[in-house]
C-alpha cells in the first residue's frame, strides 16, 4: 500500500495496520474489500430504519456495519455503532438514534478517504 493511500485511509479513521492484519499483510486485497465498502448497503439501511421508526431493522443494520467496520478497521465508526447497537438491545430506542449524527459523519469520512484511493 502506498504511503499517501495509507495516509488517507488513517485520516478518514481506518486503522490501516490493524486492518492490514486481519487480511495478512495484504495491501491489494485492503483497498479491494475498502472500495466494495463503497456499496454496502447497511448504512442507508440503518438510516432508513431510523428514519421509518423500524427498530428491528435499525438494530440489524446496525449489527452487520459494525461487523464489517470491525473487519475493514474503521475504528471510529465501529465504535460509535457498536454503543448503537447495545443501546438497541437494551430497548433504548431515543439513546441509540443519537448516535445517527455522529455516526453519519464518520461514515462520511470513511467514503471520503475510500473514494481518495480511486
Amino acid at each position: 500500500m502506498q504511503a499517501l493511500a495509507r495516509e488517507r485511509l488513517e485520516n478518514a479513521g481506518i486503522d490501516v495496520t490493524g486492518a492490514l492484519e486481519r487480511f495478512m499483510g495484504n495491501g491489494v486485497l485492503l483497498e479491494r474489500f475498502l472500495k466494495k465498502f463503497l456499496s454496502d448497503p447497511n448504512y442507508e439501511k440503518l438510516a432508513a430504519a431510523v428514519d421509518a421508526g423500524d427498530q428491528e431493522n435499525a438494530l440489524t443494520a446496525a449489527h452487520t456495519l459494525k461487523g464489517v467496520c470491525g473487519n475493514l478497521g474503521m475504528t471510529e465508526l465501529f465504535d460509535l455503532t457498536a454503543k448503537q447497537v447495545a443501546a438497541f438491545r437494551a430497548g433504548r430506542w431515543e439513546d441509540a438514534i443519537r448516535f445517527m449524527p455522529n455516526i453519519s459523519l464518520a461514515y462520511g469520512r470513511v467514503i471520503d478517504g475510500i473514494k481518495g484511493l480511486e
